[in-house]
């Protein structure tokens, strides 16, 4: 198990970018409530999106990686915001929910650009602090010509955040709550923080950004029963549990205390389980000419399917427009590239 101290935490996750793989949606149609819905006003959400916020720098074009002090023309270099937290409160905001986002960044040019991203798509970013001595997280990823990338990434401030940094009196008014990397915080003061949220009347969800294991199961347990949507990928549902297949894994997790978990698998869609069912949403493989990067894919489906709950949607329809979404932004380079919205989604 990880030791007590956020050193510890850093070396035992290995972090990186996990890899979120994309889904896609396939019979949007069960999305809609009717014909004439697009277009229409859509019932408000307001999130509170708290933890992991990073600044991904996406290179395109690479053939590899240069030798020595070599140099290598690319296509693009362009800049998103990201983060289980991060990324999540950008897509919720295209969506058309009210996102309050929490974290911390430092007092440097990249909080600066990370931050005006976020605030040009309308996410209220005076919920996240600058923490002096630590720099912004920042990734770079060199995305391969599949849509896969790697990823070389600095922790930075993420790891200093602790629940003194957030005013709980900015959460009043919320109706979610959204956190994004408990391993940061460990599960107890997750749990606090979520049974917080539960108190004022929100529904919560978590996303955990380390890579599946026992241990960090074991490290961020105490925020499982206070957790009503647990939002990993295939990979860790499967590591977390050591279960032989996935159903089994994700109705191991419910038994730790989450409420629903919704797994997404990548080409294959996604998998749903509650106390009562485990069903499969399948997915509609993106042309590879159309492909373009998977980066924040796992984000965009916590978006969607949380923003569909918010609409009264039942969980097939939620898990239909999480990978709508999904589908959406692996047609583009980052969680904020083109134009989209509710509507756009639920149009596809």
């Amino acid at each position: 198990m990880p030791g007590e101290n956020m050193r510890d935490i850093r070396v035992w996750l290995v972090y990186t970018h996990r890899p979120r793989r994309h889904a896609t949606a396939s019979h949007p149609q069960a999305l809609r409530r009717g014909d004439g819905e697009t277009g229409m006003s859509h019932p408000p959400m307001t999130v509170a999106a708290v933890g992991v916020h990073v600044l991904d720098t996406h290179v395109i074009g690479i053939s590899g990686i240069p030798e020595r002090s070599d140099g290598q023309i690319v296509d693009t270099i362009r800049f998103s915001a990201a983060g289980t937290a991060g990324g999540t409160a950008l897509v919720l905001a295209r969506l058309g929910a009210d996102v309050r986002s929490f974290g911390a960044v430092g007092a440097d040019p990249i909080a600066t650009t990370l931050l005006s991203l976020l605030d040009r798509e309308g996410v209220d970013t005076a919920g996240i602090v600058r923490k002096d001595g630590h720099q912004t997280s920042a990734s770079v990823l060199p995305v391969r010509p599949n849509g896969d990338r790697p990823a070389w990434h600095c922790i930075g401030a993420n790891g200093a955040f602790t629940l003194d940094d957030l005013d709980r009196a900015a959460l009043s008014g919320i109706t979610h709550l959204h956190l994004g990397g408990p391993e940061f915080l460990g599960g107890p003061a997750a749990g606090e923080l979520l049974a917080y949220a539960r108190s004022l009347g929100a529904t919560t969800s978590v996303d955990v950004l380390a890579p599946g294991d026992p241990d960090m199961l074991a490290w961020i347990a105490d925020a499982l029963p206070h957790t009503d949507y647990l939002l990993p990928n295939d990979e860790q549902v499967l590591g977390f549990t050591g279960a032989a297949d996935l159903a089994a894994g994700a109705r191991a997790l419910l038994a730790h205390g989450a409420g629903c978990v919704a797994v997404t698998q990548g080409a294959k869609g996604a998998l749903v389980a509650t106390p009562d069912r485990v069903f499969e949403v399948p997915a509609l493989p993106i042309p590879p000419e159309e492909l373009v990067d998977t980066t924040g894919c796992g984000d965009a489906f916590s978006a969607g399917f949380l923003r569909a709950l918010s609409l009264g949607r039942d969980l097939e329809a939620a898990a239909h427009l999480g990978c709508a979404t999904a589908s959406r932004v692996a047609r583009g380079l980052g969680t904020d590239a083109g134009a989209y919205d509710l509507d756009t989604i639920l149009a596809l």
